[in-house]
């Protein structure tokens, strides 16, 4: 009598059985080479370059500062000066609103003139929605003119089309002016005086939106406006390439009359109304100048400051 087996044991024939006819060849071949230790995502190495990659593709290239802000949305120039300048200046828009029964003078008329001739669509509205289009305190006239966001030039463009053109350059950088209409008073300023173009950092800085539009009574369409992605960068680059960068403080060590650099070619850095310059922007100026005021001001803000910079700049070029 068999013995009874052992639970789980297999019960096959025993002697010979039939080979496999060589099908677990290819499970005996070996693996090939050891891949290199970089590739090998459990590596150190591997991680090593990762790293290095990441860190390669994030190294800033040449002319990559943005030139939009982030989030930006369609604004509306308002404003009877700034829209007709707008319009004959041709910045691309998309719409002209007017109020109902808006009062018809000659700019009025050429408004709708120019909107005419660029097939512009001319929408009447309501006062309370004109209202809406210009902000809190914004001052419409009766008319807006709705506008992509505003597309900023880049430094190096900048100086290269002021150069191109024969001309000495005269920019003006604003260091932490937050203020839209400051902003928008500081362009109308360099318009006024000679400068060719504005330099506002990304960061904490005022941009060109509807109510820096509205105080630069027009000037925003002819004045170019670059973004710089570090505004201390972008001044080392421009000494590099022959510009003197002065710096605007009240404990400047050269006053206004004084300057000797005038008809060289300049940046004026405007700091806040507050807290002035930065630190590493004033380590990087060529000279820090003050404008004499009397002891009962404390200071002028950014947009007068600039005024008067600009207007003595000018005098002494002549």
């Amino acid at each position: 009598m068999a013995k009874p087996g052992r639970p789980g044991a297999s019960k096959g024939k025993k002697g010979a059985t039939k080979g496999s006819g060589g099908k677990g060849k290819a499970k005996l071949a070996g693996r090939g080479p050891t891949p290199k230790a970089e590739d090998r995502v459990y590596h150190k190495a591997h991680r090593n370059k990762q790293l290095a990659d990441r860190s390669s593709s994030k190294r800033p290239q040449q002319r990559s500062a943005p030139r939009r802000r982030p989030n930006d949305e369609n604004e509306y120039v308002t404003g009877r000066n700034s829209v007709l300048e707008a319009l004959r200046t041709r910045i691309p828009a998309t719409t002209l609103y007017v109020a109902q029964r808006v009062e018809m003078d000659d700019r009025v008329k050429e408004m709708l003139s120019l909107a005419h001739k660029r097939e512009l669509p001319v929408l009447e509205v309501t006062r309370p929605e004109l209202d809406r289009m210009a902000g809190f305190d914004g001052v419409h006239q009766g008319v807006a003119l709705k506008v992509p966001p505003y597309e900023y030039a880049h430094p190096q463009d900048l100086l290269e089309n002021i150069v191109d053109k024969g001309l000495t350059p005269l920019l003006v950088a604003l260091d932490g002016v937050t203020d839209p209409r400051n902003l928008g008073a500081i362009i109308r300023s360099t318009a006024a005086f000679g400068g060719q173009g504005l330099i506002v950092p990304q960061r904490r800085s005022a941009g060109v939106n509807s109510a820096a539009w509205k105080t630069s009574a027009g000037a925003a369409a002819r004045i170019p406006v670059a973004m710089a992605s570090n505004l201390t960068q972008t001044l080392k680059d421009l000494k590099k390439q022959g510009v003197f960068v002065l710096g605007l403080d009240g404990g400047g060590d050269v006053r206004m009359p004084d300057i000797e650099l005038a008809d060289r070619p300049l940046v004026i850095v405007i700091g806040s109304e507050g807290d002035g310059l930065s630190r590493l922007v004033s380590e990087n100026c060529d000279q820090i100048v003050s404008i004499p005021i009397s002891d009962a001001t404390e200071s002028l803000n950014a947009g007068i400051a600039a005024s008067v910079a600009l207007y003595q700049i000018s005098t002494l070029r002549g």
